[in-house]
Protein backbone atom coordinates (compact mmCIF):
# COMPACT_ATOMS: atom_id res chain seq x y z
CA UNK A 1 0.00 0.00 0.00
CA UNK A 2 1.69 2.98 -1.12
CA UNK A 3 -0.47 5.92 -0.06
CA UNK A 4 0.17 7.00 3.11
CA UNK A 5 -2.82 8.26 4.00
CA UNK A 6 -4.95 5.14 2.98
CA UNK A 7 -1.56 3.35 5.14
CA UNK A 8 -2.21 5.11 8.05
CA UNK A 9 -6.18 4.13 7.69
CA UNK A 10 -5.30 0.50 7.72
CA UNK A 11 -5.04 0.50 11.21
CA UNK A 12 -8.52 1.74 12.17
CA UNK A 13 -10.24 -1.69 12.27
CA UNK A 14 -10.59 -1.33 16.10
CA UNK A 15 -11.95 1.93 16.38
CA UNK A 16 -14.77 0.99 13.63
CA UNK A 17 -15.90 -2.36 14.86
CA UNK A 18 -16.24 -0.99 18.59
CA UNK A 19 -18.25 1.84 17.29
CA UNK A 20 -20.60 -0.56 14.94
CA UNK A 21 -18.90 -1.30 11.52
CA UNK A 22 -18.55 -4.73 10.52
CA UNK A 23 -15.23 -5.74 10.41
CA UNK A 24 -15.80 -7.40 7.18
CA UNK A 25 -16.99 -4.29 5.68
CA UNK A 26 -13.91 -2.97 6.77
CA UNK A 27 -11.69 -5.58 5.40
CA UNK A 28 -13.90 -5.58 2.07
CA UNK A 29 -13.39 -1.54 1.96
CA UNK A 30 -9.71 -0.90 2.60
CA UNK A 31 -8.86 -3.89 0.31
CA UNK A 32 -10.76 -2.67 -2.71
CA UNK A 33 -9.48 1.03 -2.57
CA UNK A 34 -5.85 2.33 -3.51
CA UNK A 35 -6.07 5.93 -3.01
CA UNK A 36 -7.07 7.52 0.01
CA UNK A 37 -9.27 9.89 -2.67
CA UNK A 38 -11.56 6.48 -3.36
CA UNK A 39 -12.15 6.81 0.69
CA UNK A 40 -15.55 8.41 1.31
CA UNK A 41 -17.03 6.84 -1.95
CA UNK A 42 -16.24 3.53 -0.95
CA UNK A 43 -17.54 3.64 2.51
CA UNK A 44 -20.65 5.53 1.10
CA UNK A 45 -21.54 2.87 -0.66
CA UNK A 46 -21.01 0.14 1.59
CA UNK A 47 -23.49 2.47 4.40
CA UNK A 48 -25.91 2.42 1.26
CA UNK A 49 -26.53 -1.02 1.79
CA UNK A 50 -27.22 -0.90 5.29
CA UNK A 51 -29.10 2.14 4.76
CA UNK A 52 -31.59 0.01 1.74
CA UNK A 53 -32.14 -2.92 4.54
CA UNK A 54 -32.72 -0.23 7.33
CA UNK A 55 -35.46 1.24 4.82
CA UNK A 56 -36.60 -1.76 3.75
CA UNK A 57 -37.54 -3.29 7.51
CA UNK A 58 -38.85 0.28 8.64
CA UNK A 59 -41.49 0.34 5.49
CA UNK A 60 -42.29 -3.62 6.72
CA UNK A 61 -43.01 -2.48 10.34
CA UNK A 62 -39.90 -4.34 11.37
CA UNK A 63 -38.74 -1.77 13.65
CA UNK A 64 -35.94 -3.06 15.62
CA UNK A 65 -34.26 -4.14 12.22
CA UNK A 66 -34.29 -0.66 11.03
CA UNK A 67 -33.00 0.51 14.23
CA UNK A 68 -29.78 -2.03 13.85
CA UNK A 69 -29.31 -1.54 10.11
CA UNK A 70 -30.17 2.62 9.97
CA UNK A 71 -27.89 2.80 12.94
CA UNK A 72 -24.95 0.88 11.28
CA UNK A 73 -25.93 3.12 7.63
CA UNK A 74 -25.35 6.17 9.90
CA UNK A 75 -21.83 5.24 11.67
CA UNK A 76 -20.59 3.94 8.44
CA UNK A 77 -21.37 7.01 6.41
CA UNK A 78 -20.04 9.21 9.62
CA UNK A 79 -17.14 7.04 8.68
CA UNK A 80 -16.83 7.92 4.87
CA UNK A 81 -16.68 11.93 5.36
CA UNK A 82 -14.75 11.66 8.98
CA UNK A 83 -11.23 12.83 8.03
CA UNK A 84 -11.86 13.23 4.36
CA UNK A 85 -12.24 17.04 4.14
CA UNK A 86 -10.02 17.72 0.59
CA UNK A 87 -13.63 17.19 -0.87
CA UNK A 88 -16.07 18.68 1.06
CA UNK A 89 -19.12 18.06 -1.56
CA UNK A 90 -18.12 14.11 -1.06
CA UNK A 91 -17.93 14.55 2.96
CA UNK A 92 -21.16 16.66 3.26
CA UNK A 93 -23.30 14.24 1.00
CA UNK A 94 -21.94 11.63 3.33
CA UNK A 95 -22.72 13.45 6.54
CA UNK A 96 -26.36 14.19 5.37
CA UNK A 97 -26.64 10.75 4.44
CA UNK A 98 -25.19 10.01 8.50
CA UNK A 99 -27.79 12.47 9.72
CA UNK A 100 -30.79 11.17 8.11
CA UNK A 101 -30.14 7.51 8.87
CA UNK A 102 -29.45 8.25 12.44
CA UNK A 103 -32.46 10.59 12.73
CA UNK A 104 -34.48 7.81 10.85
CA UNK A 105 -33.41 4.61 13.65
CA UNK A 106 -33.79 6.61 16.89
CA UNK A 107 -37.18 6.99 17.92
CA UNK A 108 -36.98 2.77 17.21
CA UNK A 109 -33.64 1.92 19.52
CA UNK A 110 -33.95 0.87 23.03
CA UNK A 111 -34.20 2.74 24.51
CA UNK A 112 -35.70 5.46 22.08
CA UNK A 113 -33.81 8.57 21.28
CA UNK A 114 -34.85 11.62 19.92
CA UNK A 115 -33.12 14.28 18.29
CA UNK A 116 -33.11 17.83 19.69
CA UNK A 117 -32.12 21.29 18.43
CA UNK A 118 -30.37 23.48 20.87
CA UNK A 119 -30.61 27.17 20.23
CA UNK A 120 -26.69 28.41 19.93
CA UNK A 121 -25.56 31.83 18.61
CA UNK A 122 -28.60 32.56 16.30
CA UNK A 123 -28.40 28.74 14.66
CA UNK A 124 -28.10 25.61 16.64
CA UNK A 125 -26.29 22.08 17.86
CA UNK A 126 -27.50 19.39 17.13
CA UNK A 127 -27.92 16.45 19.68
CA UNK A 128 -28.91 13.18 20.61
CA UNK A 129 -31.05 13.07 23.65
CA UNK A 130 -31.75 9.13 24.65
CA UNK A 131 -33.38 8.21 28.65
CA UNK A 132 -32.90 5.13 30.63
CA UNK A 133 -36.58 3.17 31.27
CA UNK A 134 -38.31 3.79 34.34
CA UNK A 135 -36.81 7.01 35.65
CA UNK A 136 -38.72 10.40 35.41
CA UNK A 137 -36.16 12.74 35.86
CA UNK A 138 -32.66 10.61 34.98
CA UNK A 139 -29.16 12.41 35.33
CA UNK A 140 -27.73 13.28 31.94
CA UNK A 141 -24.22 12.66 30.68
CA UNK A 142 -23.25 15.51 28.63
CA UNK A 143 -21.28 13.68 25.77
CA UNK A 144 -18.66 15.41 23.59
CA UNK A 145 -16.60 13.93 21.21
CA UNK A 146 -13.36 14.43 19.74
CA UNK A 147 -11.95 16.14 16.09
CA UNK A 148 -13.26 13.39 13.87
CA UNK A 149 -16.13 11.87 15.85
CA UNK A 150 -19.92 13.13 15.91
CA UNK A 151 -22.95 11.94 17.74
CA UNK A 152 -23.60 9.12 15.17
CA UNK A 153 -20.36 7.75 16.02
CA UNK A 154 -21.66 7.42 19.74
CA UNK A 155 -24.37 4.77 19.58
CA UNK A 156 -22.27 1.96 21.66
CA UNK A 157 -20.65 4.47 24.42
CA UNK A 158 -23.50 5.69 25.26
CA UNK A 159 -25.40 2.16 25.27
CA UNK A 160 -23.30 1.66 29.18
CA UNK A 161 -24.26 4.70 30.95
CA UNK A 162 -28.37 4.34 29.77
CA UNK A 163 -27.75 0.32 30.88
CA UNK A 164 -27.10 2.43 34.46
CA UNK A 165 -29.48 4.67 34.45
CA UNK A 166 -28.52 7.87 33.38
CA UNK A 167 -29.37 10.05 29.88
CA UNK A 168 -27.24 10.96 27.61
CA UNK A 169 -26.97 13.99 25.47
CA UNK A 170 -24.40 13.98 22.53
CA UNK A 171 -24.29 17.31 21.01
CA UNK A 172 -22.25 18.36 17.96
CA UNK A 173 -20.19 21.57 19.11
CA UNK A 174 -18.58 23.91 17.25
CA UNK A 175 -16.57 22.13 14.58
CA UNK A 176 -18.03 19.36 14.88
CA UNK A 177 -20.63 17.14 12.99
CA UNK A 178 -23.10 19.23 11.93
CA UNK A 179 -22.15 22.09 13.95
CA UNK A 180 -18.25 21.62 11.59
CA UNK A 181 -19.88 24.05 9.03
CA UNK A 182 -21.24 26.77 10.46
CA UNK A 183 -19.07 26.89 13.98
CA UNK A 184 -15.13 26.76 14.03
CA UNK A 185 -13.43 24.63 17.18
CA UNK A 186 -13.46 26.77 20.18
CA UNK A 187 -11.01 26.59 22.96
CA UNK A 188 -12.96 27.84 25.44
CA UNK A 189 -15.49 25.00 25.52
CA UNK A 190 -17.21 26.36 28.77
CA UNK A 191 -18.85 28.70 26.65
CA UNK A 192 -20.93 25.56 24.99
CA UNK A 193 -20.93 23.96 28.09
CA UNK A 194 -23.29 26.57 29.70
CA UNK A 195 -25.44 26.97 27.14
CA UNK A 196 -25.98 23.06 27.18
CA UNK A 197 -26.39 23.44 30.87
CA UNK A 198 -29.46 26.15 30.28
CA UNK A 199 -30.85 23.87 27.67
CA UNK A 200 -31.09 21.15 30.05
CA UNK A 201 -32.38 22.93 32.74
CA UNK A 202 -35.37 24.09 31.03
CA UNK A 203 -36.50 20.18 30.41
CA UNK A 204 -38.67 18.83 33.21
CA UNK A 205 -37.67 15.19 32.40
CA UNK A 206 -34.28 15.89 33.09
CA UNK A 207 -32.42 16.13 36.34
CA UNK A 208 -30.23 19.36 35.51
CA UNK A 209 -28.62 19.33 39.50
CA UNK A 210 -26.89 16.18 38.69
CA UNK A 211 -24.98 16.42 34.71
CA UNK A 212 -21.51 14.68 34.20
CA UNK A 213 -19.43 15.73 31.91
CA UNK A 214 -17.68 12.76 29.18
CA UNK A 215 -15.57 13.31 26.37
CA UNK A 216 -13.18 11.16 24.39
CA UNK A 217 -9.94 12.36 22.28
CA UNK A 218 -9.87 16.51 21.74
CA UNK A 219 -13.30 15.68 23.59
CA UNK A 220 -10.79 14.87 26.49
CA UNK A 221 -9.46 18.66 26.57
CA UNK A 222 -13.40 19.99 25.98
CA UNK A 223 -14.57 18.09 28.89
CA UNK A 224 -12.33 18.88 32.00
CA UNK A 225 -11.90 22.60 30.64
CA UNK A 226 -15.51 23.36 30.42
CA UNK A 227 -15.33 21.66 33.94
CA UNK A 228 -13.06 24.02 35.13
CA UNK A 229 -15.02 26.93 34.76
CA UNK A 230 -18.94 25.23 34.37
CA UNK A 231 -19.67 24.06 37.91
CA UNK A 232 -23.28 22.97 36.99
CA UNK A 233 -21.01 20.20 35.93
CA UNK A 234 -21.04 17.74 38.79
CA UNK A 235 -18.24 14.89 37.54
CA UNK A 236 -16.35 14.43 34.02
CA UNK A 237 -14.60 11.37 32.34
CA UNK A 238 -11.70 12.31 30.10
CA UNK A 239 -10.33 9.68 27.57
CA UNK A 240 -7.26 10.16 25.65
CA UNK A 241 -7.35 14.32 25.70
CA UNK A 242 -4.61 16.16 25.06
CA UNK A 243 -2.89 18.18 27.57
CA UNK A 244 -2.16 20.99 24.95
CA UNK A 245 -3.27 20.42 21.80
CA UNK A 246 -0.50 22.87 20.30
CA UNK A 247 2.35 21.53 21.44
CA UNK A 248 1.66 17.51 19.48
CA UNK A 249 0.70 20.14 16.65
CA UNK A 250 4.42 18.43 14.81
CA UNK A 251 3.71 14.88 15.63
CA UNK A 252 0.04 14.77 14.20
CA UNK A 253 -0.54 12.50 11.22
CA UNK A 254 -1.54 14.79 7.96
CA UNK A 255 -4.83 13.59 7.89
CA UNK A 256 -5.54 15.00 11.45
CA UNK A 257 -3.64 18.26 10.85
CA UNK A 258 -5.64 18.46 7.74
CA UNK A 259 -9.05 18.36 9.49
CA UNK A 260 -8.01 20.63 12.60
CA UNK A 261 -7.35 22.93 9.54
CA UNK A 262 -10.86 22.43 8.29
CA UNK A 263 -12.90 22.77 11.65
CA UNK A 264 -11.12 25.30 13.09
CA UNK A 265 -11.81 27.16 9.93
CA UNK A 266 -7.91 28.20 9.70
CA UNK A 267 -7.17 30.18 6.39
CA UNK A 268 -3.96 28.02 6.49
CA UNK A 269 -1.79 25.44 8.48
CA UNK A 270 0.18 28.21 9.90
CA UNK A 271 -2.88 29.75 11.17
CA UNK A 272 -4.19 26.10 12.05
CA UNK A 273 -0.82 25.91 14.12
CA UNK A 274 -1.42 28.60 16.17
CA UNK A 275 -5.45 28.44 16.64
CA UNK A 276 -4.17 24.42 18.04
CA UNK A 277 -1.84 26.10 20.65
CA UNK A 278 -5.17 28.09 22.02
CA UNK A 279 -6.23 24.43 22.89
CA UNK A 280 -4.58 23.51 26.23
CA UNK A 281 -4.98 23.11 29.78
CA UNK A 282 -2.19 25.14 31.42
CA UNK A 283 -3.68 27.46 34.39
CA UNK A 284 -6.89 26.03 33.34
CA UNK A 285 -6.61 22.41 34.89
CA UNK A 286 -6.20 23.64 38.73
CA UNK A 287 -9.54 25.28 38.43
CA UNK A 288 -11.07 21.56 37.82
CA UNK A 289 -13.07 20.68 41.09
CA UNK A 290 -15.10 18.53 40.46
CA UNK A 291 -14.70 14.40 40.28
CA UNK A 292 -12.48 13.55 37.71
CA UNK A 293 -12.03 10.34 36.00
CA UNK A 294 -8.98 10.35 33.41
CA UNK A 295 -8.21 7.56 30.72
CA UNK A 296 -4.72 7.22 29.45
CA UNK A 297 -3.62 4.42 26.89
CA UNK A 298 0.38 3.53 26.72
CA UNK A 299 0.35 3.43 23.00
CA UNK A 300 -1.22 6.01 22.19
CA UNK A 301 0.42 7.58 18.85
CA UNK A 302 -1.90 11.07 18.97
CA UNK A 303 -2.25 12.01 23.37
CA UNK A 304 -0.06 10.72 24.91
CA UNK A 305 -0.40 9.05 28.54
CA UNK A 306 1.63 11.61 29.79
CA UNK A 307 -1.11 14.18 29.11
CA UNK A 308 -3.19 12.29 30.93
CA UNK A 309 -1.12 11.96 33.50
CA UNK A 310 -0.59 16.22 33.66
CA UNK A 311 -4.33 16.81 34.24
CA UNK A 312 -4.82 14.24 36.84
CA UNK A 313 -1.65 15.93 39.19
CA UNK A 314 -3.15 19.29 38.54
CA UNK A 315 -6.57 19.04 39.04
CA UNK A 316 -7.89 20.03 42.50
CA UNK A 317 -10.67 17.79 42.78
CA UNK A 318 -11.17 14.13 43.36
CA UNK A 319 -9.34 12.34 40.75
CA UNK A 320 -9.12 9.00 39.01
CA UNK A 321 -6.61 7.40 36.38
CA UNK A 322 -6.80 4.38 34.52
CA UNK A 323 -3.65 3.67 32.20
CA UNK A 324 -4.47 0.98 29.88
CA UNK A 325 -0.44 -0.03 28.82
CA UNK A 326 -1.25 -1.46 26.10
CA UNK A 327 -4.42 0.80 24.46
CA UNK A 328 -3.90 2.84 21.21
CA UNK A 329 -6.01 6.22 21.43
CA UNK A 330 -9.09 6.33 23.21
CA UNK A 331 -8.20 2.75 23.48
CA UNK A 332 -10.59 1.52 21.24
CA UNK A 333 -8.42 -1.80 21.45
CA UNK A 334 -9.34 -2.76 24.99
CA UNK A 335 -12.69 -0.85 25.19
CA UNK A 336 -13.32 -3.46 27.89
CA UNK A 337 -10.82 -1.87 29.80
CA UNK A 338 -12.82 1.58 30.38
CA UNK A 339 -16.54 1.69 29.02
CA UNK A 340 -18.05 0.25 31.93
CA UNK A 341 -15.29 1.20 34.32
CA UNK A 342 -15.88 4.77 33.89
CA UNK A 343 -19.77 4.37 33.08
CA UNK A 344 -19.90 2.62 37.24
CA UNK A 345 -17.88 5.63 38.35
CA UNK A 346 -19.46 8.05 36.99
CA UNK A 347 -23.20 6.56 38.43
CA UNK A 348 -21.28 6.64 41.77
CA UNK A 349 -20.82 10.74 41.30
CA UNK A 350 -24.27 10.94 40.08
CA UNK A 351 -26.27 7.97 41.33
CA UNK A 352 -25.14 7.66 44.90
Amino acid sequence: MTDAKLAAAAHWTSRFSVNGVHVSDFEDVIGAIERWDQWCAAWSKRAAVHERMGRDALAAGRRQSAADHLSRAAVTYHFAKYLFVQDMAQHRAAHASAVDCLTLALPHLDPPGERVLIPYEGKSLAATLRKPHGIARPPVIFMTMGLDSTKEELLTFQTTFLERGMAILAVDGPGQGEAEYDFPIRPDFEHVAHIVCDWIESRDDLDAGRIGMWGISLGGYYGPRACAFEKRLKACVAVCGPYDWGALWDQLPDLSRDAFTVRSHSANTAQARARASELSLAGVAEQITCPLFVVGAGLDRLTPAADAQRLVNEARGPTHFLLIEDGNHVAHNRSYAYRPQTADWMKAQLLP
